[in-house]
C-alpha cells in the first residue's frame, strides 16, 4: 500500500471529500459522516463490527437470544423463521450498512406472500431498534416503511369439505383434526395435550399465544377422540396425548401442517390451511347455541365476532305469489 501524500491524520482508508469522510475499500466509496469526530465514531464501530465478525447474522442471533425469555413459543418460532430468512438475504451486511432502501427492496421482493413479508419486516424493525440501542446503527431503517394491506381470510370450512379431507388423512392426523375441531383450540395447544390435562370434566389448556387458561368440557365426542388416539400402535406411551409412531415424541405443528396439506390436496379440497379447523369450530360452537367467545378462549368480544363474521352467510328468503293473482294465460 502507498503512503498517504495528505490527509496523514485520518484512519486508513479514510477519506476527506467534498465536505465528507469516506471509507474506501475495493473502490467502494462508504459515506461516514461530515465531521471528523462522526467520522471516526462511525469508523470505530465499522472496525470493531469486523474485528468481532459481527454483521446482521449475529445481530439477529443477538435479539433473538435477547427474546428468547419474554415471547411465548408460537411467536419466537415465527421470529426464529424470520431470522432465518433475514440472516440469509443480509449474510454480507454489516448493521450500519443497512439502509430503508434494502428494507423496502425486501419487502417487495414478497409481495406474493404479504402477511410473510410484514412478519419479516417487523421482526427486522425490532432487530434494528436493538442494534440502534447498542450503538451497531445510527437509525432503524425500517421506519417508514409501510406494512402490505393484509386480506382477512373469510374461508369457512364446510361440512361435506372436513369430512372429505378426514376420509383421506391417516388416523394417527384424524384424530389430531378432530380433536382441532371439537375444542376449536390452536393446533400448537392441541399437540401440547398432556394425559394429565384430560379429566371427567374435560381438556385442560393454557394457550401458548394469551397464556389463558380453559376447560372444554367433556364431551362423548371428544372422549371418543382420546379413546381413539391412546389406542394407536406406539412402542410406549409419551406424556403427551399425541405422540410420533415410533419414538413415541410430540408431533410437530410443521408435520400436522404438511399431512393437512396433502390431506386437502388427495381430497380435491381448495384453499384450505389447518387454521380453518379453528375458525370453522367456533362458527359452528355458536350456530349450536355455545358461548364461541369462552371457547376460543379470546378477552375480546370482538376478537371471535371477527371469526365469526367473515365466514357466517346469510341465507335470505325471497317472496312467494300466494297473495298475488295467477297469471292467465
Amino acid at each position: 500500500m502507498r503512503p498517504r501524500k495528505k490527509d496523514r491524520h485520518l484512519p486508513a482508508k479514510v477519506y476527506q471529500k467534498h465536505g465528507a469522510f469516506y471509507y474506501v475499500h475495493q473502490n467502494k466509496w462508504e459515506r461516514l459522516g461530515t465531521s471528523l469526530e462522526e467520522a471516526l465514531e462511525a469508523y470505530a464501530r465499522k472496525m470493531k463490527a469486523e474485528s468481532t465478525g459481527a454483521g446482521m447474522p449475529k445481530l439477529i442471533d443477538d435479539v433473538l437470544k435477547q427474546l428468547s425469555t419474554k415471547l411465548k413459543p408460537n411467536t419466537l418460532e415465527q421470529y426464529e423463521a424470520a431470522g432465518r430468512r433475514l440472516k440469509e438475504i443480509l449474510a454480507e451486511f454489516e448493521p450500519h450498512q443497512v439502509k430503508s432502501k434494502h428494507v423496502a427492496a425486501i419487502k417487495n421482493s414478497m409481495a406474493s406472500t404479504p402477511n410473510m413479508a410484514n412478519r419479516v419486516v417487523s421482526f427486522l424493525r425490532t432487530v434494528c431498534t436493538y442494534g440502534v440501542e447498542w450503538q451497531l446503527m445510527d437509525s432503524n431503517p425500517c421506519i417508514g416503511i409501510r406494512r402490505f394491506e393484509e386480506k382477512k381470510r373469510d374461508r369457512y370450512l364446510t361440512d361435506a369439505e372436513l369430512a372429505s379431507i378426514l376420509a383421506v388423512s391417516t388416523e394417527n392426523m384424524r384424530v389430531i383434526y378432530l380433536m382441532a375441531y371439537l375444542t376449536a383450540q390452536r393446533i400448537s395447544d392441541v399437540l401440547s395435550i398432556k394425559l394429565g390435562d384430560i379429566s371427567d370434566d374435560g381438556i385442560a389448556f393454557r394457550q401458548q399465544k394469551t397464556d389463558k387458561r380453559l376447560i372444554v368440557a367433556m364431551t362423548a365426542d371428544i372422549q371418543d377422540v382420546v379413546e381413539r388416539a391412546k389406542a394407536l400402535p406406539r412402542p410406549a406411551r409419551g406424556l403427551t396425548l399425541f405422540t410420533t409412531r415410533r419414538t413415541c415424541k410430540p408431533v410437530i405443528y410443521e408435520t400436522v401442517k404438511q399431512q393437512f396439506k396433502k390431506a386437502c390436496e388427495r381430497a380435491g379440497v381448495k384453499d384450505a390451511t389447518l387454521h380453518d379447523l379453528r375458525a370453522k369450530s367456533i362458527t359452528d360452537a355458536k350456530r349450536q347455541g355455545h358461548d364461541p367467545q369462552k371457547l376460543a378462549g379470546h378477552t375480546d368480544a370482538r376478537m371471535t365476532e371477527r371469526y365469526i363474521r367473515l365466514r357466517e352467510i346469510d341465507v335470505a328468503q325471497g317472496p312467494n305469489l300466494a297473495k298475488i293473482a295467477p297469471d292467465k294465460r
